[in-house]
């Protein structure tokens, strides 16, 4: 769909060009690094869910393959090919592309309708994944560990606390229209340690490797460089906030990039 509305008449006119100031490429450098951990960081869940059970290894790496392979055809492809149609004025939101201000939509309405909905789902899926920690914390107090999981004692509170949950989280999402921002901070504070900082970190404390090794020194020298990109990384995606702050309204129908 998004090389379809490159070659359409009505495409938009394609400028490649960086900020012209040396200081704000690099702050939009390390604001987009942060901003791929955060979308592209979905191999960490294989990676948890993994080992949960054993044998551990053989599952992990058939997640990771299928979770890659995944992510190279889908959002890859989307990313690269809604650069080269779109240029810098690529949204951080894709379907805002296909919907210009001026002049007819660049895609048919079904099939923006049908993106809408699968970016739902998609939104939903990884909501629930990614809430399952609070649920945890929240099902402690009000379940009884008496009674069955699916007893109506247990299960009427577990229903009416995860969508009191998920409707407060879509509440505040929709009133904070800081898409690319805030996925940022959250790939800077978040998804860069978990994916870059913290394994390397235990596989030194699990197997103990010598400190003359060139394995414990990589991992070393790989903590120290991604703790000083998601320091960069968090403090480029504050400084983007605040400067798109003039930009924000509550439950705004333009999303911020």
């Amino acid at each position: 769909m998004v090389m379809l509305s490159g070659m359409s008449k009505h495409a938009p006119s394609r400028d490649y060009s960086l900020e012209s100031a040396p200081s704000h490429r690099v702050f939009s450098a390390f604001t987009s690094i942060s901003i791929i951990a955060s979308i592209f960081g979905n191999g960490i869940l294989p990676e948890i869910q993994a080992t949960l059970a054993p044998p551990a290894t053989g599952k992990m790496l058939k997640g990771l393959v299928m979770c890659y392979s995944v992510i190279l055809v889908t959002f890859y492809s989307v990313s690269v090919s809604g650069y080269y149609v779109f240029g810098n004025k690529s949204s951080s939101n894709i379907i805002n592309n296909f919907i210009p201000d001026i002049g007819p939509a660049l895609a048919p309405t079904w099939i923006l309708g049908g993106a809408v909905v699968c970016v739902l789902f998609q939104l939903l899926a990884i909501g629930l994944v990614y809430s399952q920690v609070a649920f945890e914390v929240m099902e402690k107090k009000s379940a009884d560990p008496n009674r069955g999981m699916f007893s109506m004692r247990n299960l009427i509170p577990r229903i009416v606390l995860r969508s009191l949950y998920m409707g407060i989280c879509g509440l505040l999402a929709a009133m904070l229209p800081f898409f690319g921002d805030i996925n940022g901070i959250v790939g800077a504070l978040g998804f860069i340690p978990l994916d870059f900082i913290l394994p390397m970190l235990l596989y030194n404390m699990t197997y103990r490797p010598s400190k003359s090794s060139v394995m414990y020194w990589m991992n070393i020298a790989i903590m120290f460089v991604f703790t000083g990109v998601g320091l960069l990384g968090a403090f480029s995606s504050v400084r983007k906030l605040v400067l798109d702050a003039d930009k924000f309204k509550l439950f705004s129908s333009d999303v911020v990039d």
